[in-house]
């Protein structure tokens, strides 16, 4: 069994429905991860979705959106956000490829401010032939990584947001886990776009998140 992660984004630089595109517009919102998103009558759908900061200012853009039916939402600045809304062209057809695949996606969906979100896909080394050729032409994909697939290693690393992920990956491609050590956090704060310090405490989080993960698993 074999998992492919790949980064997809919107061909136009948009987003993919209009809500998406509002709430990559309004930087007082920290989108999460999508935890369900689920096609109901073929012209609404629902999602659950976590939201890390900002969820007054989601919901008023909620009750703005004329695609959104219902909503309820848990928490103060960060929570969870239950929504029926309705499809546009796009994420009908995204959402009737998932249906029509042969392969699972793993959730949860990570989404990134740019409107791009991360999936991974579980299945069959022949399930991914052709897997993607049923793709809308308005979706640009990207491989991020393949292989195997060990759930127990992914839920490990399913600790991690996709932030601290990314951090992680240029952290151990750098060198900067060999020993001796091929790196310095000034060296990866350069790849980044980031501070020093703020590298360190990424490196800090994420070191905190897998280590008590491996000795909870003992």
């Amino acid at each position: 069994m074999r998992y492919v992660t790949v980064r997809a984004s919107p061909a136009d630089g948009d987003a993919f429905h209009p809500l998406g595109a509002a709430v990559a517009d309004e930087p007082a919102v920290t989108p999460g991860p999508i935890h369900q998103i689920e096609l109901i009558d073929g012209e609404t759908g629902v999602s659950l979705s976590e939201v890390r900061g900002g969820i007054d200012r989601y919901g008023e853009l909620l009750d703005d959106s004329r695609y959104v039916i219902d909503y309820t939402a848990t928490g103060t600045d960060r929570g969870f956000v239950y929504t029926h809304f309705e499809l546009d062209d796009l994420t009908r057809r995204l959402l009737r490829y998932r249906r029509g695949s042969d392969l699972v996606v793993e959730m949860p969906i990570e989404s990134a401010t740019d409107g791009s979100t991360v999936v991974t896909l579980v299945g069959d080394e022949g399930a991914f032939v052709e897997a993607f050729d049923d793709i809308p032409d308005e979706v640009d994909l990207e491989v991020v990584e393949t292989g195997e697939y060990d759930p127990g290693v992914r839920q490990l690393f399913g600790r991690l947001t996709g932030r601290q992920r990314e951090v992680l990956a240029v952290a151990v491609r750098a060198g900067y886990y060999d020993v001796p050590r091929e790196a310095t956090h000034a060296d990866l704060a350069d790849e980044l776009d980031l501070s020093a310090a703020t590298v360190g405490e990424h490196l800090r989080k994420i070191e905190s998140r897998v280590f008590s993960g491996f000795v909870a698993g003992e």
